[in-house]
């Protein structure tokens, strides 16, 4: 059952801090004009096509929802795995005990394809992060600081085909800063909103915060381009009653440890001061 929020909007959006605000817009406005469609997981879902959602200046606002707990210790993981090149799940959950990927891959190796980590660091025996390092430091005016993990012929090789599919840099030096600043977009082309997206908010921010700590830039704005955006019916029950929360008083800010380089960082290099949350909540369905 969807239930419509016209009316109610401006009450639900009211007691929210900017974080909050906007993905909590993002779920009204799936709620208000989605659209229901099949796929190929058989729970159906309501769907929006190309909101874009914007975070300002991560490095003083990091944007992590507070009206549902985020694990951050899984969007670290998660991260630091893709850095590392590896596409084995049983890696993930060894050294960093997140099983996010156990649903995918095969089940003896843990081997998942040329999935995110194999294309951002070796695309054809090509480093895409270290090339967006080296032209940052060298060339940060460039208009082709791209990122892809939508390698065509390898698709078919991948136990996931990538959601978050490519990101692009772009950095300015204002008139009031002494330093550049540094922008991240994204791009989507599938959402699992209430699941998926707030982790992804996460994790490109750390991406974007760590890419600026290396290049001597500060960390800017972050802003996803969202494909098919949607909510599986079986999380409807969840979002109303996320959408009844208010914001947390609290102005979380994330430190990263100033000694390490890009390719060095571990998982005790982060440290998130002043968040506070809501509860999540236990076994929620994941469509596989």
């Amino acid at each position: 059952m969807i239930n419509k929020y016209n009316e109610n909007n401006n009450l639900l959006l009211s007691e929210l801090n900017d974080v909050d605000y906007t993905y909590h817009k993002l779920l009204l406005n799936i709620l208000n004009n989605g659209v229901w469609k099949q796929n190929r997981t058989g729970i159906k879902t309501i769907s929006i096509f190309g909101p874009q959602i914007k975070f300002y200046n991560i490095g003083e606002n990091f944007p992590i929802i507070t009206t549902k707990k985020i694990i951050l210790r899984s969007v670290i993981g998660e991260l630091l795995w893709f850095l590392s090149g590896s596409t084995n799940k049983f890696e993930l959950k060894e050294k960093y005990g997140v099983g996010i990927w156990d649903n995918w891959g095969d089940d003896k190796t843990g081997e998942m394809g040329p999935i995110y980590g194999h294309q951002w660091v070796n695309w054809n025996g090509i480093n895409q992060l270290q090339n967006i390092l080296n032209t940052l430091k060298t060339n940060p005016d460039d208009r082709r600081m791209i990122v892809s993990s939508w390698n065509v012929p390898q698709i078919k090789d991948m136990a996931l085909p990538p959601c978050h599919w490519s990101y692009q840099f772009y950095s300015a030096k204002y008139p009031n800063n002494s330093k550049r600043t540094l922008h991240l977009i994204e791009n989507q082309r599938s959402v699992d909103t209430f699941l998926g997206l707030p982790f992804n908010i996460v994790s490109y921010a750390l991406l974007l915060m760590m890419i600026a700590q290396e290049v001597d830039m500060i960390p800017g704005n972050l802003i996803m381009n969202l494909g098919d955006t949607h909510i599986y019916e079986n999380h409807l029950d969840y979002i109303h009653k996320q959408l009844k929360r208010k914001s947390k008083d609290c102005r979380p800010v994330m430190q990263l440890n100033k000694n390490k380089g890009f390719w060095e960082f571990e998982s005790e290099d982060f440290k998130l001061l002043g968040y506070d949350s809501h509860p999540n909540w236990k076994g929620v369905p994941i469509a596989v």
